[in-house]
């Protein structure tokens, strides 16, 4: 370290005074290049240059005769760290004695400034010349160490130190607990009574909060009991940190017998007891208790106040915001920006737009809060457009949002996909660091899932640091939703390991389990909810989803225990009619439906829809058309255009197609693309080509703005199976000039509890001689020209044939008799429905294949299905 001085010389003699050289009026560093080597005698010391060295001597007029240790306090004092430190560092050089004080003023100077190198600095200088730390020094280095954040050092100086007070276990308890180190601040407090060190009234508000903290009632109760004993009962401060300890630990009972027993209280411990009874959902108590603040002639402060109107917020009284809004303009606080966010909170909860954006407008200096409450609340209330809308002017304004703001305006993104701004978003998140929180990666999770850019979402998920439960809860869902159940499966796996999933996320989890039928992995949730308690826990949701994976997972039995045991609402009920018309159980979904109006449960829109699908498939004409009428006559509900489709669908599948034409002529809302699809699927059925050929022209027109690869898959159908193979040709060039894309046929089985999944056309997949094998074993007894998989057969685009190849590694791996289930993303074609007709009848076993419309089991050569939707036989 280069250092510069100024060295007063003797007109006598070439000595210099040990003591009286003032150090403040050194050199510029630039002035020495290397170290001056000091040798210094008992009374003088003797300066020696190297002669490449270069050093200015002052006039004797410069000459500070102050003691070196007092310059230090008085640049100290002054805030010169950097000049303090020089001086301290040329004195250790110089060895000089260092005074214990003029190290504390220099600690203390470090801790003021946040220096944590310097602070560093002082005390390898203090290691270096001593072995054991008096405690004034010693508590002067655990102040700065805590402060700064430094508990690896404050824990070495605490050892170091020769004998500690207090303040010594005090200052080191706080840092820990600061820093969340729970046990070990309860541990360090222990230690301290066992050293027979007392407490005093700044360790319990620390102890305290740490027990608030973890929460630790039982140890909470033991410190209560510290504080009758040593007398602290009536400390003010002290019976505020136990309010807060039992209200932190749920127990406002015991923090109101505290509060109700102190001599004096101040605002602290009335606000301490009001946000306590809201903490723990208890919102009359607290406002009860604030009235009584009020006549108690307490002036609630600017805590108090957002308090309560967040209170408001809770349990939905506009009326009392009101009055709370009107009370606050009264008082001096008025002005504070913080009661004017807590009412745009409140009113915005409320649905009440024009009164948050009134406050909202009137703010005159806004705060990134205000714009973020506004922004926040907008998106919470589906109002999507308006929270973007309400950024940009933030930004025009020149408020930095925070991470709050951020995750809020990429919610708005997701809900509108729009992808450029979410991506230039994430792009501003990366370059101002807000990446690092949490809950904007997690934001972004979900606007990548909606958008169809899952593999992008999962990218922003592994560079997480701290992943939470909604970390995880957003990928499996974003998995789920951009068809990749069985990597979902995998995440959650993952997840079990480091968190403990909630709820949201076991619904989501069952969901996926649903949708590619993996039974046994439902089956380890619902183990898995029964053993965690969240099965009864009083969420109507979970129930709901188990109920809805046993019906999807073709396990209708398990079903209805299910359904039998938990509470049921009307998604319970719908849940099970569209079990049974995916089954095509007509019968079984109307007495259902008489059993649940027996138990006065209304029916809603959806609860049709499951009725009209049943009748369709169950040839039940007569009795869905009447299930159309009632619900208009008896349960005053409007038909919408899916009730519309489920009528046409009716009608075509059961050969009434005349009917089912001039029903969508008498509409009385325009029909939709839906509707000409079915009337189109019937048509395909019975080779209407006329009305077929109405049906495709609109479908085409409508199909033109939605670009859905569904229809134009379905009218390819249709023109192949009319022989219009110029068509077919037509639509696949217009598909690859517009880029629609059809999701290739993907089917998974569940094997021994795995799930395997297999692609149409995919030429790699496990066991491929041996499925080879056994299918060609089928096709060669049913005539191989008419069932062998052909790449360029008419049925590929929309059925894919993959469940054959899940059915055969089925066959191979599991034990004769044992039933198969298969679940697939594509329609299943008349000719795999065939096929797996014939190998249940030859293998004599149960095969259940869940399409993306029907719930087919096979059995005996048989489907419950009854070859509704497939061409009657014997018609061309």
């Amino acid at each position: 370290m280069q250092l510069s001085m100024q060295m007063a010389v003797s007109a006598k003699t070439p000595t210099v005074s040990s003591c009286h050289s003032d150090l403040s009026n050194s050199l510029h560093h630039n002035q020495i290049s290397q170290t001056i080597n000091f040798l210094v005698s008992s009374r003088s010391c003797k300066l020696s240059l190297q002669k490449k060295h270069k050093i200015s001597v002052v006039s004797t007029d410069s000459i500070d005769t102050r003691d070196p240790n007092s310059v230090i306090c008085d640049l100290c004092l002054r805030g010169n760290l950097e000049q303090a430190l020089i001086q301290l560092t040329a004195m250790k050089k110089l060895r000089l004695s260092v005074e214990e004080e003029t190290y504390i003023t220099v600690i203390d100077l470090c801790e003021r400034k946040r220096a944590e190198p310097q602070g560093r600095q002082v005390y390898i200088l203090i290691k270096n010349s001593t072995t054991q730390l008096s405690i004034k020094l010693g508590n002067s280095l655990l102040s700065m160490f805590v402060r700064l954040g430094n508990l690896v050092e404050a824990w070495y100086v605490f050892g170091k130190m020769s004998e500690r007070n207090v303040f010594s276990w005090n200052v080191l308890i706080g840092g820990y607990a600061k820093a969340g180190y729970f046990d070990e601040a309860l541990n360090l407090y222990h230690r301290m009574l066992w050293a027979g060190i007392l407490p005093d009234v700044y360790t319990f508000p620390s102890i305290l909060r740490t027990c608030g903290a973890i929460p630790d009632l039982l140890r909470g109760r033991e410190v209560h009991l510290h504080v009758l004993r040593f007398g602290f009962e009536s400390d003010t401060d002290v019976n505020n940190s136990l309010i807060t300890m039992y209200v932190k630990c749920g127990d406002v009972y015991s923090a109101r017998l505290v509060f109700d027993k102190m001599p004096v209280k101040d605002t602290i411990s009335w606000n301490a007891m009001i946000s306590g009874y809201f903490e723990n959902d208890k919102c009359l108590e607290g406002l009860n208790l604030f009235l009584d603040m009020l006549n108690h002639s307490v002036a609630p402060d600017l805590m108090t106040m957002t308090s309560v109107i967040s209170a408001c917020e809770f349990i939905g009284d506009e009326r009392l915001g009101k009055t709370l809004q009107g009370y606050a303009t009264k008082h001096e606080y008025r002005k504070d920006v913080s009661i004017d966010n807590s009412l745009i909170q409140l009113y915005s909860s409320l649905g009440s737009w024009e009164e948050a954006e009134k406050i909202f407008t009137r703010i005159t200096s806004k705060d990134v809060v205000s714009w973020t409450s506004m922004i926040s609340g907008y998106e919470n209330n589906s109002q999507p457009e308006k929270a973007l809308e309400v950024y940009k002017n933030m930004r025009k304004d020149h408020v930095a949002p925070d991470e709050i703001t951020l995750a809020s305006v990429i919610s708005a993104c997701a809900s509108l996909q729009l992808l450029d701004i979410g991506i230039e978003l994430h792009e501003f998140a990366k370059k101002t660091g807000l990446i690092s929180y949490t809950i904007v990666a997690n934001s972004l999770i979900d606007l990548y899932s909606k958008c169809k850019l899952i593999d992008k979402g999962i990218e922003v998920f592994q560079h997480i640091t701290n992943k939470n439960v909604i970390s995880w809860t957003s990928i499996i869902l974003g998995l789920k939703i951009n068809n990749r159940s069985l990597e979902a499966l995998t995440f959650f796996r993952k997840m079990k390991l480091t968190s403990t999933p909630n709820s949201v996320t076991l619904i989501s989890i069952l969901s996926a389990c649903g949708k590619i039928g993996a039974l046994m992995a439902g089956k380890e949730i619902h183990a898995y909810t029964l053993r965690a308690g969240l099965a009864c826990s009083g969420s109507k949701y979970l129930p709901n989803a188990l109920l809805d994976m046993y019906t999807k997972c073709g396990k209708m039995d398990t079903a209805l225990i299910q359904f039998n045991s938990q509470h049921k609402d009307i998604t319970s009920w719908n849940i099970l009619l569209n079990g049974y018309a995916q089954r095509g159980k007509g019968k079984e979904a109307i007495e259902l439906f008489n059993k649940m109006v027996k138990e006065s449960v209304k029916p809603d829109g959806v609860t049709f829809i499951s009725l009209l699908c049943a009748c369709g498939r169950s040839g039940m004409v007569e009795k869905g058309l009447e299930y159309f009428n009632i619900m208009t006559e008896n349960y005053n509900l409007a038909p919408n255009l899916k009730h519309y489709a489920c009528v046409v669908d009716l009608l075509g599948r059961n050969g009434k197609l005349e009917e089912a034409y001039s029903f969508i002529k008498k509409m009385d809302i325009k029909p939709d693309i839906a509707i000409f699809g079915a009337l189109l699927n019937s048509c395909r059925i019975y080779s209407w080509v006329d009305l077929g050929e109405i049906a495709a022209r609109r479908i085409y027109e409508m199909n033109e703005k939605d670009q859905s690869a569904g229809y134009y898959t379905l009218l390819c159908n249709f023109y192949s199976d009319i022989g219009r193979f110029d068509e077919v040709g037509r639509l696949k060039r217009v598909m690859r000039e517009k880029g629609v894309t059809v999701d290739p046929g993907c089917s998974w089985v569940e094997v021994k509890g795995s799930v395997h999944a297999f692609l149409s056309g995919d030429k790699n997949y496990p066991q491929e001689k041996e499925i080879k094998g056994v299918l060609n074993g089928f096709y060669e007894k049913m005539g191989e020209k008419e069932y062998g998989v052909d790449d360029d057969c008419k049925d590929e685009v929309l059925c894919g044939h993959s469940e054959r190849l899940a059915i055969g590694f089925g066959l191979i791996n599991t034990a004769p008799g044992m039933p198969i289930r298969v679940t697939k993303n594509l329609y299943m074609c008349e000719k795999c429905h065939d096929l797996v007709k014939f190998i249940s009848k030859v293998v004599r076993r149960e095969i259940g294949v869940r399409d993306i419309e029907c719930f087919h089991v096979f059995k005996d050569g048989l489907c419950s299905c009854g070859d509704v939707g497939f061409k009657p036989k014997g018609l061309k």
